[in-house]
């Protein structure tokens, strides 16, 4: 491989794709009036300030509500950067921001400054969806310094990830976790024996994460301290929980609002304010803020000796404030040094706490889902690197579709699988039973995947364990949403409902639904709209409450429901199938099954495709396939 061109490739890549982000954002934002910006699901507005407090990190928290209570769609959601802004035009001057939590039609934002502003208490109010170019600047400073790396040991790594080199091993005393099996043993013992890199490939089930842990605590004994990165910040959070279980010391880097709930206990933010210094900071900045309010309160109509006291409070406001940072910074500075596990985002592993930190091993987890870029900003910072994810599941994200093509959505994770055998592949799934499992297993991982024992002789729930629902002549034609031109189809939601319901008919006596969860996936924003309609009376009869949530296949990714429906939603005379050709998107649906899974589609628009027809093969081979006609017209 030429890496200068490859990496003077994946630059221009990077460009093309924030250029992608940033056009689709003047578009939706500067290019509309605020009607339409709400029209679009971007703006919110009008909105009114129900209250503001300092929360988390001494940060401005507000709260706002909209003053109309329609229900459109919209794209805020936790952890989007935002600018509130007062009256109608976003050209107004706007204060930045990072939400908190959306729900309904209320929002809590963390404001990006220590003081709120006059204009935000008053009228007029509104909230529109921020672009943040700071990722691309980040992923193209991280690739720059890898392109001018010598001879040192950012270029060692760099020749190995892109082939020039082959991995090597240390030779450790073979080691076994009686918690795990031989594969995730063999794992372990690979990641922690690897000098520069090493692989864990962890396809649906077979317990990576928990393989993930075990080496990041059998290393933390030996190094004292790890970096450990994911891509999203909800992947953080849940290894954050996943780690703590582990009785590891583990610090959360990143905005406050963009942590959930779970993880905020181990923020930077919350460990300040737990310090046993703490108490000793916040009175100096009360005293610092007691002082300015004095010195302020003298007027212009003042003599010698008031001019004076003013600037004496005023120097000794100074002082306070060099203090509070001088204790601030030694508290970040012991709690930086005592930690086990240090953790955040890829981009996040960038934050200026952790500007001049180096570490001698960092995890990669949830790779296959991280862009090539992005990994290289945390491994700046090391000497090795432990990849875990599976390059059979969802790919990163892309947006542009020329940046995509030109591979900017294949990772290194996937690069490193196929030019190097530093990998361990986990084989030994606990979630799902084996006819759920054999079809992904020969597709997708060459027929390697095993049922564990308890899984193998798990029964079914009610009838057979899979199930292909065909539409195939009924005549459920798909419908495209003329504003966020997303597919639908709700005859096929219709179908899907009235079979859920004969399932649940079937388990409700005896009361086989307590504790039960159901997860309904469809490939596209909004199938789920119409989904999630319908099946609310449902919902309420069979007193479902959380147990049964509706989204697309990425809301699912890393996460298993006991019974799952897909609708696939495309049904047309010309076989085109659009958004299903990601079989890897497929995959991960598939896989989020425990104990059934109801797949319902029109096997005459998707029977083309090799996959979606090696899919119903398989289900015919159980017994399994049905039409749709069985149950059009059932009570």
């Amino acid at each position: 491989m030429d890496i200068s061109a490859h990496l003077n490739l994946l630059l221009e890549l990077i460009k093309t794709e924030r250029k992608e982000e940033e056009e689709a954002y003047k578009r939706k934002r500067l290019h509309t009036d605020v009607k339409e910006r709400v029209a679009q699901g971007v703006s919110w507005y009008p909105v009114v300030l129900n209250r503001h407090y300092i929360g988390t990190g001494e940060k401005i928290v507000i709260e706002i509500e909209k003053t109309h209570k329609t229900k459109e769609k919209h794209s805020f959601q936790g952890g989007a950067s935002v600018s509130v802004f007062q009256n109608q035009s976003a050209e107004q001057r706007a204060i930045s921001g990072v939400i908190a939590r959306v729900k309904d039609h209320q929002m809590k934002i963390v404001l990006n400054t220590d003081t709120l502003p006059n204009d935000l208490q008053g009228s007029k109010l509104g909230v529109d969806l921020a672009y943040d170019e700071s990722t691309f600047s980040e992923m193209e400073d991280a690739i720059r310094k890898v392109a001018k790396a010598g001879d040192n040991r950012l270029g060692s790594l760099r020749d190995v990830i892109y082939g020039l080199c082959q991995p090597k091993f240390e030779n450790f005393e073979k080691m076994t976790f009686p918690s795990l099996n031989a594969d995730q043993n063999r794992a372990v013992q690979l990641a922690v024996s690897a000098k520069d890199v090493a692989l864990i490939h962890g396809p649906p089930g077979t317990g990576k994460t928990t393989t993930l842990a075990q080496a990041i605590k059998f290393v933390v004994d030996s190094e004292k301290q790890v970096l450990v990165c994911t891509p999203s910040n909800t992947s953080v959070d849940l290894l954050v929980e996943k780690l703590s279980a582990e009785c590891l010391d583990v610090l959360r880097i990143g905005h406050p609002a963009r942590i959930s709930e779970v993880a905020i206990s181990r923020s930077m933010d919350a460990r300040i304010a737990a310090h046993p210094s703490f108490r000793e900071l916040r009175a100096v900045r009360k005293k610092s803020v007691e002082l300015r309010e004095m010195a302020l309160k003298y007027k212009r109509n003042y003599g010698r000796s008031e001019r004076q006291q003013r600037q004496l409070l005023l120097q000794e406001v100074r002082s306070l404030r060099d203090e509070a940072d001088l204790i601030e910074r030694y508290i970040v500075q012991s709690l930086l040094d005592t930690a086990q596990v240090v953790i955040s985002t890829l981009v996040g592993s960038n934050h200026y706490l952790l500007k001049s930190k180096t570490f001698k091993t960092l995890f990669i987890d949830e790779a296959a889902q991280s862009l090539e870029p992005a990994c290289w900003i945390p491994m700046l910072k090391a000497e090795r690197v432990i990849m875990a994810g599976d390059h059979q599941q969802l790919p990163p994200t892309v947006k542009s579709f020329e940046a995509g093509q030109k591979g900017l959505n294949y990772t290194l994770f996937e690069r490193l699988m196929n030019t190097n055998t530093a990998d361990v592949m986990l084989t030994m799934q606990y979630r799902m039973h084996q006819h759920i499992m054999s079809f992904p297993s020969e597709y997708f991982y060459k027929g390697q995947l095993i049922a564990a024992p308890n899984i193998r002789e798990r029964s079914s729930l009610t009838g057979t364990v899979v199930e292909f629902v065909d539409t195939a002549g009924c005549g459920f034609t798909e419908q495209v949403n003329p504003k966020t031109l997303s597919t639908g189809n709700p005859e096929e939601a219709e179908l899907l409902s009235k079979h859920l319901d004969l399932l649940l008919s079937e388990l409700y006596d005896p009361p086989l639904l307590s504790g039960l969860s159901i997860g309904v996936i469809a490939p596209y924003s909004a199938q789920v709209d119409i989904l999630q309609e319908k099946l609310v009376s449902i919902v309420e009869n069979y007193e479902l409450g959380d147990s049964l949530s509706v989204n697309t296949v990425d809301s699912f990714q890393g996460q298993e429901r006991d019974i799952v429906y897909i609708s696939l939603t495309r049904s047309n005379d010309k076989g085109e199938i659009g958004f299903l050709k990601n079989i890897r998107r497929m995959n991960v649906a598939i896989t989020r099954a425990k104990l059934k899974l109801v797949v319902i589609g029109d096997s005459a628009t998707l029977g083309s495709d090799r996959f979606y027809s090696a899919m119903i093969d398989y289900f015919q081979s159980l017994g399994a396939y049905h039409s749709a006609f069985e149950y059009l017209y059932t009570d």
